[in-house]
């Protein structure tokens, strides 16, 4: 399925109700399998969407669910560092059902904040257009700047 393809997106999640195993099956392991398909199939560039807090290991206290899903996450990121892709990591903040602004706030250090999954969206499309931005770590969440401008300036 990935023959011809440009790049890859992996924006997949165990989900709410999931348990600990499920988040690494799908939040790690789907993810590893998807840079095994694109690499075989010779597509390159890969994005993945990560989540925000994940260079951390997870407080004492913890949720062990989350904890799961921080982890998982991390090893996702951890592995497709390790590969020959032109991938882009994006760690979008607290993800919400809201309307797109087409304002955002990208950076490698955005702090905490919501972002609207249609922005989330908007955003990884036009990171597609932008391979600079390969090889780096962006942290994503509602703001003031277009898209179109952020992505161009993390891409410096």
């Amino acid at each position: 399925h990935l023959r011809d393809a440009d790049a890859v997106v992996f924006a997949a999640g165990a989900g709410p109700g999931s348990g600990a195993a499920r988040k690494d099956t799908v939040d790690r392991a789907a993810a590893a399998l998807l840079a095994d398909a694109a690499t075989r199939a010779g597509v390159h560039r890969y994005l993945l969407v990560s989540s925000m807090g994940v260079d951390n290991p997870p407080a004492a206290g913890t949720d062990d669910v989350w904890a799961a899903y921080l982890r998982a996450k991390r090893a996702a990121e951890d592995d497709l560092r390790a590969r020959d892709l032109a991938w882009t990591v994006l760690r979008p903040g607290r993800l919400t059902d809201d309307e797109p602004t087409g304002h955002v706030t990208l950076t490698r250090h955005a702090g905490r904040g919501d972002i609207s999954r249609a922005d989330v969206a908007l955003v990884l499309a036009a990171l597609l257009d932008e391979p600079r931005t390969a090889g780096t770590t962006l942290e994503l969440v509602g703001g003031t700047t277009p898209i179109a401008d952020a992505v161009r300036a993390a891409a410096r």
